[in-house]
Protein backbone atom coordinates (compact mmCIF):
# COMPACT_ATOMS: atom_id res chain seq x y z
CA UNK A 1 0.00 0.00 0.00
CA UNK A 2 1.00 3.77 -0.74
CA UNK A 3 2.60 6.00 2.19
CA UNK A 4 -0.33 6.57 4.31
CA UNK A 5 1.04 8.79 6.98
CA UNK A 6 -0.15 11.99 5.19
CA UNK A 7 -2.94 10.88 3.60
CA UNK A 8 -6.56 11.53 5.19
CA UNK A 9 -9.00 8.87 5.81
CA UNK A 10 -11.98 8.68 3.68
CA UNK A 11 -13.75 6.01 6.12
CA UNK A 12 -17.52 6.78 6.37
CA UNK A 13 -20.07 4.67 8.41
CA UNK A 14 -21.87 1.82 6.57
CA UNK A 15 -18.99 1.92 3.53
CA UNK A 16 -17.54 -0.88 4.64
CA UNK A 17 -19.25 -4.35 4.30
CA UNK A 18 -17.59 -6.75 7.26
CA UNK A 19 -19.54 -9.74 5.70
CA UNK A 20 -16.87 -9.84 3.39
CA UNK A 21 -14.00 -10.00 6.10
CA UNK A 22 -15.87 -13.20 8.00
CA UNK A 23 -13.35 -16.19 8.29
CA UNK A 24 -15.28 -19.59 7.03
CA UNK A 25 -15.41 -22.05 9.84
CA UNK A 26 -12.63 -23.25 11.36
CA UNK A 27 -11.56 -27.00 11.96
CA UNK A 28 -11.37 -28.04 15.54
CA UNK A 29 -7.87 -27.17 16.59
CA UNK A 30 -5.76 -30.29 17.50
CA UNK A 31 -4.60 -30.76 20.78
CA UNK A 32 -0.50 -30.03 21.01
CA UNK A 33 1.39 -32.43 20.99
CA UNK A 34 2.88 -33.12 24.54
CA UNK A 35 5.59 -31.02 26.12
CA UNK A 36 4.94 -28.92 23.44
CA UNK A 37 3.55 -25.21 24.06
CA UNK A 38 0.38 -23.81 22.78
CA UNK A 39 0.50 -20.92 20.87
CA UNK A 40 -0.11 -17.83 21.74
CA UNK A 41 -0.77 -13.61 20.46
CA UNK A 42 2.16 -11.45 20.48
CA UNK A 43 1.10 -8.57 22.30
CA UNK A 44 3.94 -6.16 21.19
CA UNK A 45 2.90 -2.78 19.78
CA UNK A 46 3.98 0.59 18.99
CA UNK A 47 4.41 1.68 22.90
CA UNK A 48 6.24 -1.35 23.56
CA UNK A 49 3.91 -2.64 26.16
CA UNK A 50 2.33 -6.10 27.28
CA UNK A 51 -1.39 -5.19 27.13
CA UNK A 52 -4.42 -7.57 28.67
CA UNK A 53 -5.62 -8.20 31.58
CA UNK A 54 -4.15 -8.97 35.24
CA UNK A 55 -0.86 -11.26 35.17
CA UNK A 56 -2.09 -14.81 35.47
CA UNK A 57 -5.66 -14.16 33.43
CA UNK A 58 -7.24 -12.61 36.66
CA UNK A 59 -9.25 -9.21 34.88
CA UNK A 60 -10.95 -8.26 32.05
CA UNK A 61 -8.87 -8.29 28.53
CA UNK A 62 -8.47 -5.30 27.18
CA UNK A 63 -5.96 -4.87 24.49
CA UNK A 64 -5.64 -7.43 22.01
CA UNK A 65 -3.75 -8.09 18.52
CA UNK A 66 -5.99 -8.32 15.68
CA UNK A 67 -5.40 -10.18 12.38
CA UNK A 68 -6.20 -11.42 9.40
CA UNK A 69 -6.80 -14.47 10.45
CA UNK A 70 -8.50 -14.16 14.02
CA UNK A 71 -10.31 -11.02 12.97
CA UNK A 72 -14.23 -12.58 13.08
CA UNK A 73 -13.56 -14.18 16.39
CA UNK A 74 -11.67 -11.02 17.92
CA UNK A 75 -13.32 -8.34 16.45
CA UNK A 76 -16.63 -9.23 14.85
CA UNK A 77 -18.20 -11.54 17.43
CA UNK A 78 -16.31 -9.76 20.23
CA UNK A 79 -18.14 -6.74 19.34
CA UNK A 80 -21.53 -8.30 19.54
CA UNK A 81 -21.37 -8.21 23.56
CA UNK A 82 -18.02 -5.40 24.17
CA UNK A 83 -17.32 -2.95 21.62
CA UNK A 84 -14.10 -3.04 19.99
CA UNK A 85 -12.06 0.31 18.97
CA UNK A 86 -9.35 -0.61 16.57
CA UNK A 87 -5.95 1.36 15.96
CA UNK A 88 -4.50 0.91 12.93
CA UNK A 89 -0.46 1.47 13.30
CA UNK A 90 2.80 0.76 12.00
CA UNK A 91 6.14 0.42 13.46
CA UNK A 92 6.99 3.43 11.16
CA UNK A 93 4.68 5.59 11.87
CA UNK A 94 6.19 8.34 14.62
CA UNK A 95 3.04 9.96 15.20
CA UNK A 96 1.51 6.38 16.18
CA UNK A 97 3.51 6.24 18.91
CA UNK A 98 1.72 9.29 20.36
CA UNK A 99 -1.61 7.94 19.55
CA UNK A 100 -1.72 4.05 20.58
CA UNK A 101 -0.50 4.46 24.57
CA UNK A 102 -2.79 6.90 25.14
CA UNK A 103 -5.54 4.47 23.68
CA UNK A 104 -3.69 1.71 25.49
CA UNK A 105 -3.83 3.76 29.23
CA UNK A 106 -7.93 4.80 28.22
CA UNK A 107 -8.92 0.52 27.39
CA UNK A 108 -6.94 -0.59 30.75
CA UNK A 109 -9.11 2.67 32.43
CA UNK A 110 -12.12 1.28 31.00
CA UNK A 111 -11.76 -2.05 32.99
CA UNK A 112 -13.25 -4.20 29.91
CA UNK A 113 -16.29 -1.53 29.20
CA UNK A 114 -14.37 -1.93 25.63
CA UNK A 115 -11.34 -3.22 23.96
CA UNK A 116 -8.81 -1.74 22.04
CA UNK A 117 -7.95 -3.70 18.92
CA UNK A 118 -4.20 -2.92 17.36
CA UNK A 119 -4.14 -3.68 14.15
CA UNK A 120 -0.47 -3.41 12.31
CA UNK A 121 -0.96 -2.12 8.91
CA UNK A 122 2.41 -3.90 7.63
CA UNK A 123 1.63 -7.45 9.00
CA UNK A 124 -2.11 -7.25 7.49
CA UNK A 125 -2.25 -5.79 4.41
CA UNK A 126 -5.34 -6.65 2.80
CA UNK A 127 -6.89 -6.20 6.35
CA UNK A 128 -6.12 -2.48 5.54
CA UNK A 129 -7.12 -2.61 2.52
CA UNK A 130 -10.36 -4.30 3.62
CA UNK A 131 -11.49 -1.60 5.99
CA UNK A 132 -10.00 1.41 3.61
CA UNK A 133 -6.91 2.52 5.19
CA UNK A 134 -5.22 5.22 4.06
CA UNK A 135 -3.75 7.49 6.54
CA UNK A 136 -2.44 5.83 9.66
CA UNK A 137 -2.54 6.41 12.70
CA UNK A 138 -6.26 5.58 12.19
CA UNK A 139 -9.30 4.48 14.62
CA UNK A 140 -11.97 2.99 13.75
CA UNK A 141 -14.83 1.08 16.46
CA UNK A 142 -16.49 -1.99 15.63
CA UNK A 143 -19.96 -2.51 17.67
CA UNK A 144 -22.36 -5.18 17.32
CA UNK A 145 -20.50 -6.19 14.13
CA UNK A 146 -21.24 -3.19 12.50
CA UNK A 147 -18.45 -0.36 11.85
CA UNK A 148 -18.54 3.10 13.77
CA UNK A 149 -16.94 5.59 12.14
CA UNK A 150 -13.66 6.96 13.63
CA UNK A 151 -10.73 9.86 13.27
CA UNK A 152 -7.66 9.49 11.71
CA UNK A 153 -4.29 11.58 13.34
CA UNK A 154 -3.61 11.77 17.08
CA UNK A 155 -6.04 13.86 18.90
CA UNK A 156 -5.90 15.34 21.95
CA UNK A 157 -7.15 12.77 24.97
CA UNK A 158 -9.61 14.86 25.97
CA UNK A 159 -11.12 14.08 22.38
CA UNK A 160 -10.22 10.70 22.26
CA UNK A 161 -11.92 10.11 25.57
CA UNK A 162 -14.94 11.77 24.11
CA UNK A 163 -15.02 9.33 20.72
CA UNK A 164 -14.32 6.39 23.32
CA UNK A 165 -17.64 7.56 25.85
CA UNK A 166 -19.32 7.82 21.98
CA UNK A 167 -18.77 4.35 21.11
CA UNK A 168 -19.63 2.81 24.17
CA UNK A 169 -22.79 5.07 24.22
CA UNK A 170 -23.28 3.29 20.51
CA UNK A 171 -22.91 0.06 22.64
CA UNK A 172 -25.64 0.81 25.02
CA UNK A 173 -23.22 1.15 28.18
CA UNK A 174 -23.90 4.33 30.52
CA UNK A 175 -21.39 6.36 30.23
CA UNK A 176 -20.48 8.29 33.67
CA UNK A 177 -19.69 12.05 32.46
CA UNK A 178 -15.81 13.40 34.41
CA UNK A 179 -15.76 15.51 37.39
CA UNK A 180 -14.19 18.68 35.40
CA UNK A 181 -11.80 19.63 38.28
CA UNK A 182 -12.43 23.22 36.80
CA UNK A 183 -15.86 23.35 37.36
CA UNK A 184 -15.65 22.61 40.77
CA UNK A 185 -12.72 25.91 41.62
CA UNK A 186 -15.46 27.90 39.39
CA UNK A 187 -18.11 26.87 41.96
CA UNK A 188 -15.87 27.12 45.28
CA UNK A 189 -15.30 30.68 44.18
CA UNK A 190 -18.76 31.11 43.78
CA UNK A 191 -20.11 29.63 47.09
CA UNK A 192 -16.80 31.61 48.78
CA UNK A 193 -18.47 35.22 47.64
CA UNK A 194 -15.67 35.83 44.64
CA UNK A 195 -17.52 36.40 41.71
CA UNK A 196 -15.01 38.18 39.58
CA UNK A 197 -12.79 34.81 40.02
CA UNK A 198 -15.76 32.41 39.39
CA UNK A 199 -16.75 34.47 36.44
CA UNK A 200 -13.38 34.27 34.84
CA UNK A 201 -13.51 30.21 35.38
CA UNK A 202 -16.21 29.85 34.07
CA UNK A 203 -15.83 32.22 31.12
CA UNK A 204 -12.52 29.97 30.65
CA UNK A 205 -14.76 26.91 30.61
CA UNK A 206 -16.93 28.41 28.26
CA UNK A 207 -14.64 29.50 25.78
CA UNK A 208 -13.36 25.97 25.44
CA UNK A 209 -16.88 24.25 25.55
CA UNK A 210 -19.70 26.63 24.58
CA UNK A 211 -21.84 24.23 25.40
CA UNK A 212 -21.03 23.51 28.64
CA UNK A 213 -24.77 23.41 30.84
CA UNK A 214 -23.00 23.63 34.12
CA UNK A 215 -20.54 26.61 33.19
CA UNK A 216 -23.69 28.29 31.86
CA UNK A 217 -25.93 27.76 34.65
CA UNK A 218 -22.56 28.99 37.06
CA UNK A 219 -22.12 32.36 34.96
CA UNK A 220 -26.08 32.98 35.22
CA UNK A 221 -25.54 32.83 39.03
CA UNK A 222 -22.83 35.14 39.38
CA UNK A 223 -24.89 37.46 37.64
CA UNK A 224 -27.57 36.98 39.77
CA UNK A 225 -25.63 37.21 42.91
CA UNK A 226 -24.51 40.51 41.68
CA UNK A 227 -27.73 42.34 40.78
CA UNK A 228 -29.37 41.25 44.22
CA UNK A 229 -26.08 42.77 45.82
CA UNK A 230 -27.34 44.74 48.88
CA UNK A 231 -31.09 44.63 48.17
CA UNK A 232 -33.39 43.84 50.84
CA UNK A 233 -35.56 40.87 49.47
CA UNK A 234 -38.70 41.51 51.79
CA UNK A 235 -38.49 45.17 50.36
CA UNK A 236 -38.15 43.90 47.07
CA UNK A 237 -40.81 41.94 47.10
CA UNK A 238 -43.09 44.77 48.49
CA UNK A 239 -42.66 47.16 46.07
CA UNK A 240 -43.26 44.82 43.15
CA UNK A 241 -46.31 43.72 44.40
CA UNK A 242 -47.27 47.44 44.98
CA UNK A 243 -46.25 48.26 41.40
CA UNK A 244 -46.94 45.39 38.71
CA UNK A 245 -45.75 47.76 35.96
CA UNK A 246 -42.26 48.62 37.39
CA UNK A 247 -40.03 46.74 35.04
CA UNK A 248 -37.05 46.94 37.39
CA UNK A 249 -38.89 46.44 40.28
CA UNK A 250 -40.34 43.24 38.97
CA UNK A 251 -36.80 41.67 37.73
CA UNK A 252 -35.57 42.25 41.17
CA UNK A 253 -38.07 40.60 42.80
CA UNK A 254 -38.15 37.80 40.32
CA UNK A 255 -34.43 37.23 41.09
CA UNK A 256 -35.27 37.20 45.03
CA UNK A 257 -37.36 34.85 44.47
CA UNK A 258 -35.36 32.59 42.82
CA UNK A 259 -32.49 32.60 45.31
CA UNK A 260 -35.21 32.26 47.87
CA UNK A 261 -36.47 28.88 46.22
CA UNK A 262 -39.25 30.38 44.81
CA UNK A 263 -38.69 29.87 41.30
CA UNK A 264 -41.96 29.02 40.09
CA UNK A 265 -43.11 32.12 41.31
CA UNK A 266 -40.49 34.35 39.74
CA UNK A 267 -41.39 32.89 35.99
CA UNK A 268 -44.60 33.29 36.59
CA UNK A 269 -44.18 36.79 37.63
CA UNK A 270 -42.25 37.50 34.75
CA UNK A 271 -44.57 35.83 32.29
CA UNK A 272 -46.73 38.00 33.41
CA UNK A 273 -45.25 41.04 32.89
CA UNK A 274 -44.57 39.96 29.27
CA UNK A 275 -47.81 39.83 28.47
CA UNK A 276 -48.58 43.19 29.76
CA UNK A 277 -45.72 44.66 27.81
CA UNK A 278 -44.35 45.47 24.49
CA UNK A 279 -41.35 46.50 22.20
CA UNK A 280 -37.97 47.19 24.53
CA UNK A 281 -39.51 46.37 27.26
CA UNK A 282 -41.00 42.84 26.37
CA UNK A 283 -37.79 42.04 25.34
CA UNK A 284 -35.78 42.93 28.42
CA UNK A 285 -38.11 41.48 30.18
CA UNK A 286 -37.65 37.87 28.29
CA UNK A 287 -34.18 38.19 28.19
CA UNK A 288 -34.16 38.51 31.80
CA UNK A 289 -36.35 35.39 32.08
CA UNK A 290 -33.90 33.22 30.01
CA UNK A 291 -31.32 34.63 32.23
CA UNK A 292 -33.11 32.79 34.95
CA UNK A 293 -33.71 29.83 33.30
CA UNK A 294 -29.82 29.58 32.66
CA UNK A 295 -29.80 29.43 36.43
CA UNK A 296 -31.89 26.33 37.02
CA UNK A 297 -30.43 24.63 34.32
CA UNK A 298 -32.06 22.97 31.04
CA UNK A 299 -33.54 19.72 32.84
CA UNK A 300 -35.41 21.48 35.69
CA UNK A 301 -38.94 20.45 34.66
CA UNK A 302 -40.20 24.45 36.25
CA UNK A 303 -38.20 25.33 33.41
CA UNK A 304 -39.83 23.21 30.61
CA UNK A 305 -43.54 24.48 32.15
CA UNK A 306 -42.34 27.96 31.88
CA UNK A 307 -40.40 28.12 28.88
CA UNK A 308 -44.04 26.79 27.43
CA UNK A 309 -46.14 29.75 29.17
CA UNK A 310 -43.39 32.16 27.62
CA UNK A 311 -44.02 30.68 24.14
CA UNK A 312 -47.69 31.65 24.90
CA UNK A 313 -47.01 34.76 26.33
CA UNK A 314 -44.91 35.84 22.96
CA UNK A 315 -47.16 34.25 20.54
Amino acid sequence: MSDPRTTPSIFTRGAVDLSALRAPAASPAKNPAPGSAAPHENHDGPSGTIPGGLPGGAGPETIIDVTEANFQTTVLERSLSTPVILDFWADWCEPCKQLSPILERLAQAGGGSWVLGKVDVDANPRLAQALRVQGIPMVVAVVNGQLVEGFTGVLPESQIKQYVDAVLKAGGISVEPDADPRLDAADDALMGGDLDEAEAAYRKILAEHPADAAAESGLAQVDLYRRISGADAAGAIAKADAAPDDIDAQRLAADVEVLSGEADKAYARLVALVRRTSGDERDAVRKHLLSLFSVAGPDDPAVAGARRALASALF
